[in-house]
């Protein structure tokens, strides 16, 4: 990614090879590659409110804005790794079948951030004073000591500092 408002470049009304036929398509004339390499993973979390949001991992986790587009999305740099902060959406031409919404049951988690840390108990007082609200107090179960607590739109992350 490079720095300025690439949204329009990232949502083209149509890709080439729609206006140019099938045989112009990259997949069609692209190697096979030997092996999945990914240079990095990026959360995506689909958020109520942007700018509040985007406040809180700010002020609560010490990310730092590494990108925004347009109002409806920012990149994040947060613990060597990026998150995308993205408003609620309908299919576009290349998700045709998924629309992202935000978390409605805070209760029911399909998955996780975990930060692993050196002090367990040291983070969740430091999360807690810049107003995270944790579900619990970090509990030890003998190799691990782990709390959990969630973003302001339910999103479920976790401390753990392991021992031993």
């Amino acid at each position: 990614m490079s720095s300025g408002n690439q949204a329009s470049r990232c949502r083209p009304s149509a890709h080439p090879w729609q206006l140019w036929g099938e045989a112009t398509r990259p997949s069609l004339r692209s190697p096979v590659v030997e092996a999945f390499r990914a240079s990095a993973v990026t959360q995506l979390l689909v958020v109520s409110d942007l700018a509040a949001s985007k406040d809180w991992y700010l002020d609560v986790l010490d990310a730092s804005v590494y990108e925004e587009y347009g109002g409806t999305s920012v990149v994040l740099e947060l613990a060597d790794s990026w998150v995308l902060l993205v408003t609620a959406g309908e299919p576009t031409p290349d998700k045709p079948t998924v629309t992202f919404a935000p978390t409605r049951d805070r209760d029911l988690v399909n998955s996780e951030i975990i930060f692993r840390v050196d002090d367990c108990w040291g983070t969740y007082r430091l999360l807690r004073s810049r107003g995270a609200e944790f579900l619990t107090e970090p509990y030890d179960w003998g190799g691990e000591v782990r709390a959990f607590f969630r973003d302001p739109d339910g999103h479920l992350f976790e401390v753990s500092e392991r021992r031993g």
